[in-house]
C-alpha cells in the first residue's frame, strides 16, 4: 500500500520531480496534474 501523503513536506515535494528514480512523487503528480489540460491550445476556452 502507498504511503499517505502528509502536508509536512509539501514545500519540499511540490517542485521535486524524483528524476532518475524509479516511481514517482504523488505530491508533485498532484501539483502539476491538470497542469498539462490547461496548457494544451486544443482546450483553451472550454
Amino acid at each position: 500500500m502507498a504511503k499517505k501523503i502528509t502536508p509536512a513536506n509539501n514545500s519540499a515535494n511540490q517542485p521535486n520531480a524524483n528524476k532518475g528514480t524509479p516511481g514517482t512523487n504523488k505530491q508533485y503528480s498532484q501539483v502539476h496534474g491538470n497542469r498539462g489540460k490547461q496548457l494544451n491550445p486544443n482546450q483553451q476556452g472550454k
